[in-house]
């Protein structure tokens, strides 16, 4: 029976491998793939083949020990992301920004998380009358909003208080000088939100609408955001804001307040 002499079965360390040196079996060398750093041990001789590329070794070698790729990250909340061919760095986002897929659904990035992107709001306890029959704003409801994004949609949502007696009324919603989300021209009739006929409600009322508007400005401009009033007869009495018709001062009328607020959301 042979014998074998267990400590001539040794691997032999040749250093950093060098394309000009022959290699042969049980040859251990270190080579740097990339930004990988491993040992490698020779199966067959070899000369000029590089111990592995992208990964993926030689035939005539074999990993000893794989290193690991040097981290790209070079901030605190940096993620490893897989990018098209190798491991990459992703920046950390803003305050308030979510990690989401991005729009070739092929990657990540930081943006608005959520629906919702920003909220602008405005509340008025402030009292205002009118008998014009050319539509003037309510005092102090009103609400300016920027938008981050020209496709992003602005959600309005209003609600006010008023009083009418003996007369009519009516409300519309304007962006800047443009009326919005208010009904459609017919003939004479008024576009508006809400109209009102005087008759049908006592002077001692003070009643409450509201509603909402999903607009779309298409623009990153600062846009203002309103509700005016009017009385469209010609020398009727007025139609009264956050107030009733009948404001005298005691326990049997009251005081309301109004509201207007902007949400810009995501489409």
């Amino acid at each position: 029976m042979a014998t074998i002499d267990l400590g001539k079965i040794k691997f032999k360390w040749q250093g950093t491998y060098a394309g000009g040196t022959a290699y042969v079996p049980d040859d251990v060398v270190y080579y740097m793939d990339g930004s990988v750093g491993s040992s490698y041990m020779c199966k067959t001789a070899t000369q000029g083949n590089a111990p592995s590329s992208g990964g993926t070794p030689h035939a005539s070698w074999e990993y000893l020990a794989k290193g690991q790729a040097t981290s790209p990250t070079t901030t605190q909340g940096d993620l490893i992301v897989r990018g098209a061919s190798a491991d990459a760095r992703l920046a950390i986002g803003t305050a308030g920004q979510a990690l989401k897929v991005n729009s070739s659904a092929n990657g990540l990035e930081y943006g608005a998380g959520g629906g919702v992107v920003q909220t602008k709001s405005s509340f008025t306890q402030a009292t205002q009358s009118t008998n014009s029959t050319s539509f003037v704003d309510c005092t102090g409801l009103s609400v300016t909003i920027t938008p981050t994004s020209a496709s992003n949609k602005i959600l309005v949502v209003y609600s006010f208080n008023f009083g009418i007696k003996d007369n009519h009324g009516a409300f519309r919603l304007m962006r800047d000088s443009t009326p919005i989300g208010n009904g459609a021209a017919a003939g004479n009739r008024i576009p508006c939100i809400a109209y009102f006929y005087g008759f049908n409600h006592n002077e001692y009322d003070l009643e409450r609408y509201g509603g909402n508007y999903l607009d779309s400005p298409g623009d990153t401009n600062a846009h203002t955001y309103k509700i005016q009033m009017a009385t469209p007869h010609a020398g009727s009495p007025h139609v009264f804001f956050n107030y009733q018709a009948n404001d005298n001062d005691a326990t049997h009328t009251g005081r309301g307040s109004s509201t207007i607020t902007v949400m810009e959301v995501l489409p």
